[in-house]
């Protein structure tokens, strides 16, 4: 049986070429030429079965053939908002697995015990795009750019919303069961969890989120680190919330 081939193609539709990392993947490594089929994922939720029409040394031309519009598998939008850790490569671990978990955004916060203050996410999306072509999912999780703690909760947000932290004098709910429970009663509805920092977040954060809104939440008994943490809100999520 013949491979598949997934290119990332924001507004495949409206285009017919590659764009030039993806055209130099397909022309140099996968040597496509002239008649070879491939697929487009333009990140809004859609596929593209197209033909190879003109391959030249930089270019790669395409035909659509076919509009495969995909139905997420997940009710509403999953948004983790994040203290990115000092190590990027545990970041850069989360984001892979959480798209191909699924999830709809990723925001890093600026905490009073943040281990990173500053965040560039060029290779970050990179790493993101290729994790949606791995896992074949054609949305592409937005990174929203750095913002601080009081910044984010005081933001109006849809949905439901949670923190998740470890202070044993300020009562938690657990947040599989709370967020299950109402996702039989509010279809569709936004989850928002915010994972703090190895240090956790002050107890000044957790009480302005409560102020705001924010449900205090456990992710369990094991104590877990920022990126596990992340991820595991991620896959509580997406298990309550799948259609």
């Amino acid at each position: 049986m013949k491979e598949i081939r997934f290119f990332y193609v924001p507004s495949a539709a409206e285009l017919t070429e590659l764009p030039m990392d993806e055209a130099m993947h397909a022309l140099r490594v996968l040597r496509l030429k002239s008649g070879d089929e491939m697929y487009l994922m333009d990140g809004e939720g859609c596929f593209y079965r197209a033909e190879v029409t003109i391959a030249a040394t930089k270019r790669c031309m395409y035909e659509i053939k076919e509009v495969l519009p995909q139905e997420k598998g997940w009710k509403g939008g999953v948004h983790i908002a994040i203290a990115p850790t000092k190590m990027m490569d545990r970041i850069e671990w989360f984001s892979e697995k959480a798209t191909e978990v699924g999830i709809d955004d990723i925001t890093f916060l600026n905490c009073k015990f943040s281990e990173r203050k500053v965040m560039r996410t060029v290779r970050l999306d990179k790493i993101v795009v290729s994790a949606m072509k791995q896992s074949r999912k054609p949305w592409k999780p937005r990174l929203n750019a750095m913002m601080s703690f009081k910044e984010f909760v005081t933001t109006p947000r849809n949905g439901r919303k949670y923190i998740a932290h470890c202070y044993d004098e300020i009562e938690r709910k657990d947040f599989f069961t709370d967020v299950y429970t109402l996702s039989k009663s509010e279809e569709g509805d936004d989850v928002t969890v915010l994972i703090g920092p190895e240090g956790d977040f002050s107890i000044d954060e957790v009480k302005l989120a409560m102020d705001n809104g924010y449900v205090p939440v456990s992710l369990g008994t094991s104590r877990l680190r920022t990126e596990t943490a992340a991820l595991t809100a991620t896959m509580i999520a997406q298990l309550a919330l799948r259609k």
